[in-house]
């Protein structure tokens, strides 16, 4: 099951924040988002078509009255050819013909014969932005539905300082996904009225106050999934321990830090759909926490030994028997030997329905690695499958979660 085909018309109007705007489009594109561009006369004085066309490998639309792209398209098809409208960077002046209804040039006629949704992510100088104007048109913008990206405080390219600053490309590009997310939630997505629950990352279980016990999981395969089930339209929440990755747009993050913080987050969810399982959970941790730095007092000083006790089985308890059990749950398996033997006992233990195995042995880069080589165990049978980058995992994952959910196989 492949990802959703999304599409964006990006307007770029007359700003020094339009350097920014191939960096967004490389962005969407890698997000498979398809985008087609708009740029304004003003725009081109910053970022060229050339190079918009060069990135999006389709043509630039820049003129309102042009014999080819009239007979061609037209601005009335080129108003209603994405799936959503993007103004960014969104100037003061176009802002304003927006809000007045104006139509003087290619762009404000598109945004005045659209029926997608319109999104903008304005770009000014503070005091411009801080205009009783430029406000009072904003806040009408948004009365009709337009969204808003909120522009940040910074250095502007003119040396002052304060809110204006267009977001930043990949905070953009976040919105934008999240938006598709959100429309899929609320029905043509596969997972569409599905709610999953995925935890990943280690836990670091502290001994003092600069000291604790971890594992080497960088949360990247969680993450991927928490990606790949939004992207299908499921509600998603990713409890996520310590890692140092962007959250993903359109979930909603919870953070923790130590096991029991991430059971008493997962105890605290609603009923879910789903509920997958990857992070690395510390099996132990200290039996108590020395409130001060364990100090070494010489050279051959050896600390006292560190007394442990078990920690929450979290995947254990998801997958106890009870009316808020979900209906699907996978549980991972980080195995440095006889690796498809100890999953498929992990899995009669802790009671899940899928475990997911992978081998993290000594000569493996699956810890913090970018690709990942498992074998989906079930009740049924056990599936190995290619080494792949850990998104395509994420994805080939989702798709038959999504078909399991719906009855369409039963593993």
């Amino acid at each position: 099951m492949q990802r959703p085909v999304r599409s964006v018309l990006l307007i770029v109007s007359g700003s020094i924040a339009a350097f920014k705007v191939p960096d967004l489009v490389r962005l969407l594109l890698a997000d498979g988002v398809q985008v087609r561009c708009v740029l304004t006369h003003a725009g081109a004085q910053f970022v060229t078509p050339l190079t918009l066309q060069a990135l999006t490998g389709k043509p630039v639309y820049t003129e309102l009255f042009s014999l080819t792209d009239e007979q061609e398209m037209g601005h009335i098809a080129l108003s209603r050819s994405a799936d959503l409208i993007v103004v960014c960077p969104a100037s003061a002046n176009l802002l304003a013909k927006m809000a007045q209804g104006l139509a003087d040039d290619l762009a404000s006629t598109i945004l005045l014969a659209t029926d997608a949704p319109v999104m903008v992510a304005p770009a000014m100088n503070v005091r411009m932005w801080e205009h009783p104007a430029t406000r009072a048109n904003i806040e009408q913008l948004q009365k009709r539905g337009v969204l808003l990206i909120p522009p940040t405080s910074g250095i502007m390219a003119c040396g002052e300082f304060g809110p204006g600053r267009m977001a930043e490309p990949v905070d953009v590009k976040d919105c934008i996904i999240a938006y598709f997310r959100r429309s899929l939630q609320q029905g043509g997505g596969a997972l569409s009225g599905k709610r999953a629950l995925v935890t990943a990352g280690p836990t670091h279980e502290p001994m003092d106050p600069v000291r604790y016990i971890a594992n080497r999981s960088s949360g990247q395969q969680g993450y991927a999934i928490a990606n790949a089930l939004a992207d299908l339209g499921a509600e998603v929440t990713l409890i996520s321990g310590p890692t140092t990755l962007r959250k993903p747009a359109g979930v909603a993050v919870q953070d923790c830090e130590t096991a029991l913080e991430m059971q008493a987050l997962v105890a605290a969810m609603p009923v879910q759909d789903v509920a997958v399982c990857t992070a690395a959970v510390a099996d132990w941790r200290p039996a108590q926490i020395v409130g001060q730095k364990i100090k070494k007092q010489s050279r051959d000083d050896v600390p006292a030994p560190l007394e442990l006790v078990p920690n929450p089985d979290i995947l254990a308890d998801i997958s106890a028997p009870s009316p808020s059990r979900p209906q699907l749950v996978i549980g991972f398996a980080a195995e440095t030997e006889n690796v498809e033997a100890h999953a498929r006992a992990k899995r009669l233990r802790k009671g899940c329905d899928w475990i997911v195995a992978n081998d993290v042995g000594e000569n493996s880069d699956v810890m913090g690695g970018r690709e990942n080589q498992i074998t989906l165990i079930t009740e049924q049978a056990s599936e190995q499958w290619p080494r792949l980058d850990k998104n395509d995992v994420a994805q080939r994952l989702a798709a038959l979660i999504s078909e399991r959910l719906s009855g369409k196989i039963d593993l």
